[in-house]
């Protein structure tokens, strides 16, 4: 079965096909480091990282490229509030990051291109725009001519007006029309800047994407992503100025928006003040039960972020990795994912699908005693689990793993166990009883079986 994915674009799910099977160019909008990051910045992270998992399984070379933007109003601000230069806040926030996605089992991209480091080409490209009678300079600023670009809209299916309005542009004497967006800025001594034609200055945000695209993946790309809030203005105006750079060819050949993370059925934003960030999570839950509860919708639908949400996700993982810790001693066959769990993700990313087929390998797992169908249902497992990120650690570790907000002393709970083991074999079934409450009011689920007494902690 072919890969299909809905393209923002064309509103309609298309089948892949990449310009170069062997070289597939990806990349999606990274962070802007002024701060932490909150869940739902995380949830394009999980979304990416997945397709870079199912499409590094179709081909030799995929280029998978997540930017930094290190230069922004919002960090000129924090550096200024803090009495540090700009990169001082985004290489620390940078830094941070990249830790934290990969405790949700994030896979590093390919490329992490930052926005400082590419300020050459980004007035490259602007100068080539301003020959092209696509932009225009005026006092200090280069501006993007958006009536010189026919195509303008196509991304966000937004009328004219609606669009002059969404993207809250600012009213100013020198543009030529309102819906036009800044390519390069003047910045006053107590700002960062570059010499430019224009004199010194910065880029506008959507230059900087455009310009590190093209530096490193080419003037047309198989994929860009992002979350929905960016499909305008952003990435609307992306594509008008590189299409526009590079004589119409377009941007990208399929647009992927994942839908809005929300918390009480409201937007998650730090504007709004209703977030919660992945390094706090981090603190208190496993990135793995993160990771799980991210994919639990699908990618392009909205989804309410909650402690309900993250309690279904580890009750999940508690029942995927006890299967696999009843077949510890056995051998994973070494197979590729099951056929339904690749049908599921060739559908658009159905990610709860296939966590759905898990479920069931599991349940399967569970069945039988047959040691050959145990390792083939075992390797099943794993390798969908790897398509997914998750299942990524040992049974015993997972299964025995204390929540970060609660400890346990692991020795007196042995003790314990074996102190009722004794009085089991001594058929002094009061006291083991006894014992058993003395365990479990530890927080401690103990399962007697055939190898011995296994805990884990309750959840």
């Amino acid at each position: 079965m072919s890969l299909f994915l809905y393209n923002t674009l064309t509103r309609r799910k298309e089948a892949f096909a990449p310009g170069d099977p062997n070289r597939v160019t990806m990349y999606v909008c990274g962070p802007t480091v002024y701060n932490y990051a909150h869940i739902g910045n995380a949830r394009p992270v999980v979304v990416f990282d997945v397709l870079f998992r199912l499409l590094r399984q179709r081909h030799p070379n995929v280029v998978y490229a997540r930017n930094y933007t290190d230069v922004d109003d919002k960090i000129n601000a924090a550096a200024k509030a803090q009495n540090v230069a700009i990169d001082i806040v985004s290489q620390k926030f940078a830094a941070i990051y990249a830790e934290d996605m990969a405790a949700l089992g994030a896979l590093a991209p390919t490329l992490e291109p930052r926005a400082t480091q590419h300020i050459g080409g980004m007035i490259a490209m602007i100068e080539r725009l301003i020959a092209q009678g696509h932009a225009y300079a005026a006092e200090g600023h280069v501006l993007f001519n958006v009536p010189s670009y026919e195509g303008y809209g196509a991304l966000s299916k937004r009328a004219r007006d609606d669009m002059v309005a969404g993207a809250r542009v600012e009213v100013a004497p020198y543009k030529k029309d309102p819906a036009d967006f800044v390519l390069w800025k003047p910045s006053t001594p107590d700002l960062p800047g570059w010499d430019s034609p224009w004199g010194r200055g910065r880029p506008g945000w959507h230059i900087e994407c455009s310009g590190m695209i093209e530096t490193h993946l080419g003037e047309t790309i198989d994929i860009h992503g992002g979350g929905n809030d960016l499909i305008f203005p952003h990435h609307e105006n992306e594509l008008a100025q590189s299409t526009c750079a590079h004589g119409q060819k377009p941007l990208a050949r399929y647009w992927l928006h994942n839908g809005f993370l929300t918390l009480d059925k409201e937007k998650m934003s730090k504007s709004l003040g209703n977030f919660v960030t992945v390094n706090d999570l981090l603190k208190d839950h496993a990135g793995e039960a993160i990771r799980w509860a991210l994919l639990s919708a699908h990618y392009r639908q909205p989804l309410d972020w909650s402690d309900d949400t993250l309690g279904r996700a580890k009750r999940t993982l508690n029942r995927l990795y006890g299967a696999l810790e009843q077949v510890a001693s056995i051998q994973p066959a070494r197979t590729e994912p099951s056929s339904a769990l690749c049908e599921a993700l060739d559908d658009d990313l159905n990610t709860p699908k296939a966590m759905a087929e898990l479920s069931v390998l599991a349940a399967r797992l569970n069945q039988t005693k047959e040691p050959s169908e145990q390792a083939q249902l075992k390797g099943e497992l794993l390798a969908g689990g790897a398509l997914l990120g998750v299942l990524q650690q040992s049974p015993q570790s997972w299964l025995a793993a204390a929540p970060k907000s609660k400890t346990v002393d692991a020795a007196e709970v042995e003790r314990l166990i074996a102190a009722r083991n004794a009085a089991r074999k001594a058929r002094d079934f009061t006291e083991a009883d006894r014992i058993r409450a003395q365990i479990h009011a530890l927080g401690v689920t103990i399962e007697d079986r055939a190898d011995g007494t296994r805990w884990r902690l309750t959840e």
